[in-house]
């Protein structure tokens, strides 16, 4: 796909993604050829609609696509997905109908549904596109942070020729750009262990951001009113699901250290 073709596409979705979520949004991604981008182009699919989710603040059933993809499931499933804490987790593909169920609530306001437990299946790929979902998720909390320090005025200046606050963005884009470079790299023969360190550092980056961008937006980030918060409960889900930054890095740490080597995961 060329260049142009790639930006008309990401026009289309991300009009798409402002305009519907949910239940809805799983039938316009369908009408778009979803299922045909993620079997015949997956490199490109993925990174592109995962990315979009974060940054409009959408959601849509589309991890489940992923999983089936890679076990050769059929479609229109629900696979169990494995939480942080040992829990298990669904992604309905129907919007809920009573958010406020005390005994089986949703999580983040995502239609994530507690099961007792499941099988763990190859979830590498779908690891990879939860990052790019929190990427996207961080790159939307930055573009809120920029633009309050940019417009918020105190002693005379905006607030985003301090230097405390420029810190904090630029703690922020760092992390994104390292978690962004990640999951660009190929699997290569290291497949489950890139994708492992491609969520969590995603996974730490949303994290950077959903700190630093809070302390930037002060006592207005912490209202309802403001876009924020829905980011930030957001990605505290996403990190969570397939294994959080923590969790994650320590797999990876007891890996490597009971090998006694480290792989090379790039050539620089």
């Amino acid at each position: 796909m060329d260049a142009e073709s790639l930006g008309l596409l990401e026009e289309t979705l991300r009009k798409t993604m402002l305009s519907a979520s949910g239940a809805k949004l799983d039938a316009a991604l369908a009408e778009l050829g979803w299922a045909e981008m993620l079997s015949d182009m997956p490199e490109v699919a993925m990174p592109l609609v995962f990315r979009l989710l974060g940054e409009t603040g959408s959601h849509a059933s589309v991890l489940n696509d992923v999983l089936l993809e890679t076990i050769g499931g059929l479609p229109g499933g629900t696979p169990p997905m494995p939480y942080a804490g040992g829990g298990w987790v669904v992604w309905e593909r129907r919007d809920s109908t009573d958010s406020a169920d005390s005994a089986n609530p949703t999580l983040g306001g995502l239609p994530l549904r507690k099961v007792p437990d499941g099988q763990l299946l190859r979830i590498s790929e779908a690891r990879r596109a939860l990052g790019w979902w929190l990427v996207g998720s961080a790159r939307a909390m930055l573009a809120l942070a920029r633009q309050h320090a940019m417009d918020r005025v105190q002693f005379g200046a905006p607030i985003a020729t301090f230097q405390a606050v420029r810190h904090r963005l630029a703690e922020t884009l760092v992390a994104i750009e390292g978690a962004e470079a990640t999951l660009s790299q190929p699997n290569a023969d290291n497949v489950d262990l890139t994708s492992l360190l491609a969520k969590a550092a995603a996974g730490k980056a949303a994290l950077t951001a959903a700190r630093h961008c809070q302390q930037v937006l002060g006592g207005i980030g912490f209202t309802a009113e403001h876009e924020l918060h829905t980011h930030v409960e957001r990605v505290l889900v996403l990190d969570g699901l397939l294994g959080n930054a923590r969790e994650l890095t320590r797999k990876a740490g007891s890996g490597m250290r009971a090998r006694g080597t480290a792989p090379r995961m790039a050539q620089v």
